[in-house]
């Protein structure tokens, strides 16, 4: 389905508010340690056409491996859960202190944050698949691919370093994917992701159990029936 440019921005809103909520209604609530986030918006054969154009436009490097990132999720993570967070809290506790008028509610949100509250770093993972061709859901549900091998390429990033700022935000947003788009640019010449010269690189093969894979599946099948089941017999006996 085709949106005009009101209607995808609208979208776009209302998703990054939802994100926000889940970061407040779920994330922090429960505890959670690890947020996935997908900078480029969707699959690459569908977004690269699009991110080139809009690269065109803007004065932006066109790439060919990867599409431009849209930095609006990762904004409002940091905004919300980011390290620049305790400082804005600080920063607001101070002056209120100075005005003589510290609000006794806001001192125990300060004063609660733990440190599992906040983002502390930002794994950059980059894919290489064989002869380019990437593994889709029907490849790993249904098993119908040839075994082949996935590159992962990895590198771990302090979430200080990341701006504040939504224009430095997005920069270094674009910086990232701009050395992926190089460093899958030599993947695919030599079959080897390029090192950094300072650290050296640690090569682990991950092979996937079939038993363990199977033993997967079939809990999810197995779930999902109980499940309806479940809301099956709830649904008949209260109508």
């Amino acid at each position: 389905m085709a949106y005009s440019s009101g209607e995808g921005k609208s979208k776009r809103d209302q998703s990054l508010e939802e994100l926000r909520q889940h970061i407040h209604g779920s994330y922090v609530p429960l505890g959670r340690q690890f947020m996935v986030l997908f900078p480029e918006g969707g699959f690459l054969h569908k977004r690269r056409e699009i991110s080139q154009r809009y690269a065109e436009k803007n004065n932006l490097p066109k790439l060919e491996y990867v599409s431009l990132p849209r930095a609006g999720a990762l904004k409002v993570i940091m905004d919300e859960i980011g390290p620049h967070k305790d400082e804005e809290a600080t920063t607001s506790k101070d002056e209120s202190r100075k005005d003589n008028n510290f609000n006794q509610s806001n001192s125990t949100k300060i004063l609660n944050n733990k440190m599992g509250d906040r983002v502390e770093w930002v794994l950059d993972l980059t894919i290489a698949y064989e002869d380019r061709i990437p593994l889709h859901l029907q490849d790993v549900v249904c098993g119908i691919r040839p075994p082949c091998t996935t590159h992962l390429h990895y590198r771990l990033y302090p979430s200080t370093e990341i701006p504040a700022d939504t224009e430095g935000m997005t920069q270094w947003l674009y910086d990232r994917f701009i050395e992926k788009e190089k460093m899958l640019e030599e993947f695919y010449r030599t079959g080897k992701f390029p090192s950094n010269g300072t650290t050296p690189d640690v090569v682990r093969r991950v092979r996937q159990d079939n038993l363990r894979y199977l033993i997967l599946h079939l809990f999810f099948l197995a779930s999902t029936f109980v499940q309806y089941k479940f809301w099956g017999f709830l649904w008949g006996y209260l109508w």
